[in-house]
């Protein structure tokens, strides 16, 4: 099984704007001057994905100690992930990479063949670059340590 080669630290961060619901669109240069994580994952309601969305809830105050705006990013749609977050009552924004299917996936180097995106985790920071990426694999959850250090690691 192979992986796809993400952007590495020091990149660039690409700007790009994603439905969270049918009628508000986030983007990430709406976002600068704070650090975002970008939680990239296969798809709704897969198990891993459902446990890793899960425990980045769990800790959001952890992240928001940090400043930090989490953002989870899939192919689903906005009715997928509205569905997905009520049902696991996520208190964070699902952005629907939906169409054109996978395009901020593809940016990032997170898009798989098979039309999912990668199990890929990016810290970036205040000015929009990135400080910390992680490709797992897809059928592992990859938790959360990674992202705290690289969150700690932009304070000092």
């Amino acid at each position: 099984m192979s992986h796809s080669t993400i952007l590495g630290v020091g990149t660039k961060a690409p700007d790009f704007t994603l439905h969270a619901t049918p009628d508000q669109s986030i983007s990430l240069s709406d976002l600068k001057g704070r650090p975002v994580v970008l939680a990239f994952y296969p798809a709704d309601w897969s198990a891993v994905c459902s446990d890793q969305m899960a425990l980045y809830n769990e800790i959001l105050p952890e992240f928001e100690k940090h400043h930090a705006e989490l953002l989870g990013i899939s192919v689903d749609g906005v009715w997928c992930h509205s569905a997905f977050a009520k049902s696991r009552q996520l208190h964070f924004p699902l952005l629907a990479d939906f169409e054109p299917k996978g395009a901020v996936a593809k940016l990032y180097g997170a898009y798989r063949p098979e039309g999912v995106a990668e199990r890929a985790l990016f810290v970036i920071d205040k000015d929009g670059i990135i400080r910390w990426s992680y490709c797992s694999p897809v059928a592992v959850n990859p938790g959360a340590d990674g992202i705290l250090t690289a969150l700690e690691a932009l304070e000092q």
